[in-house]
């Protein structure tokens, strides 16, 4: 076996276990968007979902044509035209004539993180932002705004001549992704009704907090091929001779990614308490994300306890930035994303000095200030101009009409959520009911309409069946009676329920005794609590079926 080994030319072991380790963590960046796309669902209203899942699936549609044609091009010209370096306008071209191993270890590595950057924005503009002026935005953004960041850093720009670090991202990803979500907001305005008239806020809870923790988990399962896979390569070749390159320090980058994500989770936590007196849930989910990206761009030369430190702090942090910006500021971030993404990223580059594993630098201090600056200009100037254009047009944000009604149903036509889920309470031992109607010449039309608990439908439908009186019609409402208002938390912030969610069941009948149904209807859906609803009996004057064009009972 040494003897095969021996004429194996180590150059080629390198290059293909490099490959294969760099492709497995765009793989896992990429599952990323998975993460992102039920996160950012969860945290909208129900009406907005397919709007925000849309927007993540073209996020990486649009925006990887343009960081492929574009964007991966202007990266390296702006490093060289700012960095001092050689650089050609036939760079725009080398995505197209690149050799084939370069088509993952460089072109498909920087575009997982181009389009991490992207994506984010999506969050910070939710239920109102129209969809065209967002795909325009992401394709500008993937083209030249993130480009021209990285052209400043890793592609040799003057930031990268300064000093300037930034291992995985931490700041020309996730922190740029945050203050461009963050200027995005402030332009197009908050959501209808997320202020009041006196200036105070209004809470809008998101639709599925089970969303949002599954979607925290799915990124920070994928954080690892961020992190841990930007020790891009695993070996070269010393005097004809294999060893570890990048991967020399994939411990320590493994170490501090998952430390990160605990530390951050623990911190909002201590926050959350601090500032609401309970563990506010979506507020761990965002404080572990807020670890992660504090330790994104120190991780490969961060101490372990300088990426706890550091990653706590961003998790304490989170709550006041987001309430800063949301109460102070006024500008609706709907996701959290510029606490979550831009000042934890802002945090974890500029805290790297204090941390480092060669102790305190000056001239690395301020090579963190100036290139946090520097980003932060761009980014804000740039996004500004972009959404400022689409506003001017006025094609940045729907209607207020169509806002009111949902992006799922005036963007795309669609319901996420087009029926209630409740089990069908007839079955084939119903199937010889008599219909409810037109049988006792003369008999009085009543309506029968019926407020109940949603969880107990499945038992009203049965009832009526067994009463025979099937034929009904279902429809969902809110409101308020006895049952007392609840208050609830949405990242930390407090709103009352006072109005709960009820379905109202109408029953027509003709020939079944009315209190009949009305007392089939109390039996199924009583629970003996206060909200248990309530059952009028009305008359109707008449009836016309429109099928055979009979009226009175018969109709019925």
């Amino acid at each position: 076996m040494s003897g095969l080994l021996a004429q194996v030319d180590p150059a080629v072991i390198a290059e293909g276990v490099n490959l294969m380790w760099v492709a497995v963590a765009c793989f896992l960046i990429f599952f990323m968007h998975a993460g992102f796309a039920m996160l950012e669902a969860g945290q909208v209203r129900a009406k907005n979902v397919a709007n925000q899942l849309t927007k993540n699936l073209l996020t990486w549609s649009v925006g990887i044509v343009a960081y492929f044609f574009v964007g991966f091009g202007v990266e390296a010209i702006t490093g060289g035209l700012t960095g001092g370096g050689s650089y050609s306008l036939g760079a725009l071209t080398a995505a197209m004539t690149a050799s084939d191993g370069a088509w993952v270890n460089s072109w498909l590595f920087g575009a997982v993180f181009a389009m991490t950057a992207a994506t984010i924005v999506s969050g910070a503009v939710a239920g109102r932002a129209k969809l065209r002026a967002y795909v325009g935005y992401t394709v500008l953004l993937s083209a030249i705004i993130y480009p021209v960041v990285v052209g400043f850093t890793w592609a040799g720009g003057f930031l990268a001549g300064l000093g300037f670090h930034d291992f995985a991202g931490g700041m020309i990803v996730h922190g740029m992704g945050g203050i461009a979500g963050l200027t995005a907001a402030y332009v197009l305005g908050p959501r209808l009704d997320r202020y009041a008239e006196d200036g105070s806020t209004n809470v809008i809870p998101g639709h599925s907090l089970t969303f949002a923790v599954l979607g925290t988990l799915v990124l920070a399962f994928g954080w690892y091929g961020f992190n841990v896979g930007t020790t891009a390569t695993v070996f070269a070749v010393d005097n004809g001779e294999l060893v570890l390159d990048g991967y020399a320090v994939v411990g320590r980058v493994a170490l501090a990614t998952t430390v990160g994500m605990a530390c951050g989770a623990i911190g909002s936590s201590i926050a959350s308490i601090a500032v609401n007196g309970k563990v506010d849930t979506l507020y761990v989910a965002n404080g572990l994300l807020a670890g992660l990206v504090a330790v994104t761009g120190i991780a490969d030369v961060v101490t372990w306890w300088g990426a706890m430190l550091v990653a706590l702090l961003a998790g304490l942090q989170l709550p006041f930035v987001f309430e800063f910006v949301s109460d102070t500021l006024k500008i609706d971030d709907v996701c959290a994303v510029f606490p979550v993404h831009g000042s934890a990223g802002v945090l974890g580059v500029l805290a790297l000095p204090f941390v480092h594993v060669n102790g305190f630098s000056m001239s690395l201090l301020v090579a963190q200030i100036v290139g946090v600056a520097v980003i932060t200009v761009w980014t804000v100037a740039a996004t500004a101009v972009v959404f400022g254009a689409f506003k001017a047009a006025g094609q940045a944000r729907v209607t207020p009409e169509h806002e009111r009604e949902g992006l799922d149903v005036s963007e795309h036509g669609v319901d996420t959520y087009p029926e209630f889920g409740k089990p069908m309470a007839a079955d084939g031992g119903n199937a010889g009911v008599r219909a409810d109607g037109g049988e006792e010449e003369g008999s009085e039309i009543k309506m029968v309409t019926a407020v109940v608990r949603p969880e107990k439908l499945g038992a009203v439908k049965s009832a009526l069946a067994e009463v025979g009186a099937p034929s009904l019609t279902v429809t969902n409402v809110s409101g308020r009676g006895s049952q007392p208002a609840k208050k609830g938390q949405w990242r930390g912030e407090e709103y009352v329920v006072d109005l709960h969610q009820k379905v109202k069941v109408e029953c027509v009948v003709a020939d079944v005794p009315a209190g009949e149904v009305a007392d089939a209807i109390r039996e199924a859906a009583s629970t003996g609590e206060p909200g248990d609803g309530k059952v009028f009996i009305m008359p109707v004057e008449d009836a016309l079926q429109v099928r055979t064009g009979d009226v009175g009972p018969e109709a019925v």
